[in-house]
């Protein structure tokens, strides 16, 4: 099964270009369409679910948005990911997020949505890095910026967060 999602938002281009594709893909493809207006008539679709880890989880292939929350669960899981920018969102990160990502071999960045099925085969054939959380210290980093913040007005000066 392919699995498609755009997220909370709307990415019509890609559903109406899964649409067109899926009857040739030979396999069933679900979507969730988010508030598209476009209307699947080819797969099935729903609009949101509570949580899309069962369709992830049951995807051979998933196809996604650029958004953080979605590439970051689906790679984590190591699974066949081809993702796309969505255009109409006001700037362009998710192209530094996807172009990341790839170079790191967690997912295929579909830049052209006429390259989506070319895309989807090549996902079959290669082999994706699970993606890991990097370890961070941003904790220690605040806990420290609060204790010279602090010692510095215990001494009354003004300068003890600098």
């Amino acid at each position: 099964m392919i699995f498609v999602t755009v997220g909370t938002t709307d990415f019509d281009a890609l559903v109406e270009e899964m649409d067109r594709i899926a009857p040739r893909l030979g396999e069933e493809v679900v979507a969730q369409i988010g508030r598209g207006r476009y209307e699947p008539r080819n797969l099935r679709w729903f609009r949101s679910a509570p949580s899309l880890e069962p369709y992830y989880r049951q995807a051979d292939v998933i196809v996604s948005h650029g958004g953080l929350g979605t590439v970051v669960e689906v790679a984590s899981m190591g699974k066949p990911l081809v993702a796309l920018s969505n255009p109409d969102r006001y700037d362009r990160h998710q192209d530094d997020l996807l172009g990341h990502m790839e170079r790191q071999g967690h997912l295929i960045w579909c830049k052209r949505l006429a390259d989506l099925e070319s895309d989807l085969r090549r996902a079959r054939s290669m082999a994706f890095r699970p993606y890991t959380v990097p370890p961070t210290r941003i904790h220690e980093v605040i806990r420290d910026y609060l204790a010279r913040v602090a010692a510095g007005a215990r001494r009354g000066d003004s300068q003890g967060a600098a």
